[in-house]
């Protein structure tokens, strides 16, 4: 583990909690849940699209599911939530198969209790990868979060940091691929990275069922209504 926390030491990422300690959290982890913008990308938004994401991001989504389901035979959940909405996230989500894309929540808590109620979760049991204000009642109650460090906001980032919102704090910042950055650490934490790399270039037999069942995952769109209830919502 100190080889790992050194490598990401000299990038300039910050472990608010001990590297051992977050590689012992993530066995505890049954699902990841992802911001959006600031998150994917820089957070710049077009008037038709929304955000744009990377391919290198979307690849250290995919590793990172496969390197847990090589640890624990099961695919973890996924999930994105947004206070916006934006067709390029309802497009990866889809294609990427994550579980749940949840736009236009502006009070995300609802989301995640939503989430956790349906999926029978403790936030315990989840990671989370945000960049700014809205996300931090999630960040207050998951047990592994991930601050995605947008440089120009030094102040917000010691705010989450001496209030117990954070545990590690990423290099590199939204749209310069902070995701894969992040998900290839956890892998590392997980101790698998090696095999996850292999078994992806060899394509092989597991790598293949992992496929198979990511494959498999139908894409749950939802969005928060005016009198706060979550509503499913045909994409």
């Amino acid at each position: 583990m100190k080889q790992i926390e050194k490598i990401y030491l000299e990038l300039g990422a910050q472990f608010v909690m001990p590297v051992d300690d977050i590689s012992e959290k993530l066995n505890t982890i049954k699902a990841f849940i992802f911001d959006w913008d600031g998150v994917f990308n820089n957070g710049e938004k077009t008037s038709s699209t929304g955000s744009s994401f990377s391919e290198v991001d979307s690849m250290g989504t995919n590793l990172l599911r496969f390197s847990c389901f090589l640890k624990n035979n099961k695919l973890p959940l996924t999930a994105i939530i947004s206070g916006e909405k934006n067709e390029t996230a309802f497009y990866f989500s889809k294609r990427e198969c994550f579980d749940y894309s949840f736009f236009k929540v502006g009070d995300k808590i609802a989301a995640l209790n939503f989430l956790c109620e349906k999926e029978n979760l403790h936030a315990s049991e989840v990671a989370y990868f945000f960049d700014d204000v809205l996300d931090l009642p999630i960040a207050e109650k998951c047990g592994l979060r991930i601050l995605i460090n947008q440089k120009s906001n030094p102040l917000f980032k010691n705010y989450c940091i001496d209030n117990n919102l954070v545990d590690y704090v990423s290099a590199a910042s939204g749209g310069a691929f902070a995701i894969r950055e992040t998900t290839e650490l956890l892998i590392g934490l997980n101790k698998n990275f090696d095999s996850v790399i292999k078994n992806r270039k060899d394509y092989n037999i597991d790598y293949s069922n992992y496929l198979k069942q990511r494959n498999t995952v139908s894409t749950y769109f939802y969005t928060l209504n005016s009198d706060k209830t979550i509503q499913q919502i045909d994409i």
